[in-house]
């Protein structure tokens, strides 16, 4: 299937926050963190610490609940993301979030390592409807704002 000049020229020069727009919104975020891939992984797959230890004052608030996290965000918001897989070996974690607002959302995020000290943080995530897509699109950038804080240079 061959994607639409937009879809191509999207893959073939990715940037660090697209929305690819198909059937689904498809948000991609790569991002490249000073950090050791091993180090990012372990708080990566913290599920529960992601308030302490991933982007804290992003997420001011993590608790678990059986297989999910109810996870509290610096604007007030509140999810249950379910953890679905947790991957060591490709260090890649998926979660979804099931609510009223979102259709369908779901989530990948897997650790890449650049050499000893450096890696990409890679978040994939899938979600119905469209419209909201612009809104978490935001979310996730300042995501990855706390994450640099977290893990400075």
């Amino acid at each position: 299937m061959v994607g639409t000049a937009r879809e191509e020229r999207a893959f073939a020069h990715p940037t660090n926050f697209s929305i690819k727009d198909t059937f689904m919104a498809s948000i991609h975020n790569d991002i490249p963190l000073p950090v050791p891939a091993r180090d990012l992984w372990d708080a990566v797959r913290d599920f529960g610490a992601l308030h302490l230890r991933l982007v804290p004052g992003f997420v001011t608030a993590c608790m678990l609940d059986g297989d999910a996290r109810i996870v509290t965000f610096a604007n007030g918001s509140v999810a249950r993301e379910v953890l679905i897989d947790c991957d060591d070996t490709r260090q890649r974690l998926v979660y979804a979030i099931n609510s009223e607002r979102l259709k369908h959302y779901s989530a990948s995020v897997q650790v890449i390592a650049e050499g000893e000290a450096r890696c990409r943080l890679v978040w994939i995530i899938d979600m119905l409807p469209n419209e909201l897509a612009a809104y978490v699109q935001g979310q996730t950038k300042e995501a990855v704002v706390a994450m640099h804080k977290a893990f400075p240079a």
